[in-house]
């Protein structure tokens, strides 16, 4: 497939096929993960992959799948064949900026103006959602409402955040969100040449 191709593809899905994903695919999705970019080359990137569906039900539960069925959608999260929880650490990156090639001149770690750890947990999660339309399947996002009990659940350190978690699977009828009506941003709107 071309890239231009996968990216076009690419959609959040709300309903998954009952159809099993082979546990080599997501291996194949996560390795190409874990080659975006990275500050420092930290990797304070992970993910935790899920298929036990009583697992499966009580991320649901902390995503608030409830609400989305009351509006009309299915139980995506729960019924997915896999959830993929991407996580990041701060920590990581500072411990990293600690080092003695990163240190500033006068022996500190950098100012960090922007949180590089969300900018790269970004990177990969836009990697693996591609990658999961080249293998041929879709994926959603959702947020977990609980940080805390998702960590606890999942075994996460405290030094860890997850930030979302990706249902994965073949796509099956499933309702567009309305929030698609509003379309997308005018370029003049969205593009800016030299200054905004």
């Amino acid at each position: 497939m071309e890239f231009r191709d996968v990216v076009l593809r690419r959609r959040i899905v709300r309903n998954f096929a009952d159809q099993p994903v082979a546990p080599e695919v997501i291996e194949r999705i996560l390795d190409l993960a874990r080659h975006a970019p990275s500050a420092g080359f930290t990797q304070g990137q992970s993910f935790v992959v899920v298929t036990q569906p009583d697992l499966k039900l009580t991320i649901a539960e902390l995503c608030g799948e409830q609400r989305y069925v009351q509006r009309g959608f299915h139980p995506f999260i729960s019924g997915a064949p896999a959830l993929i929880i991407p996580c990041t650490s701060e920590a990581a990156y500072h411990k990293r900026y600690q080092e003695p090639d990163k240190l500033q001149a006068d022996g500190t770690e950098m100012h960090w103006p922007v949180p590089y750890w969300h900018m790269d947990i970004g990177c990969a999660v836009m990697i693996l959602l591609l990658a999961v339309v080249d293998e041929g399947l879709d994926a959603g996002f959702v947020g977990a409402w609980d940080l805390d009990a998702l960590r606890a659940l999942l075994n996460i350190p405290a030094e860890v955040t997850p930030v979302g978690v990706i249902p994965i699977g073949y796509r099956a009828w499933d309702v567009p969100s309305p929030s698609l009506k509003r379309g997308r941003k005018a370029d003049s709107e969205y593009i800016h040449h030299e200054t905004w």
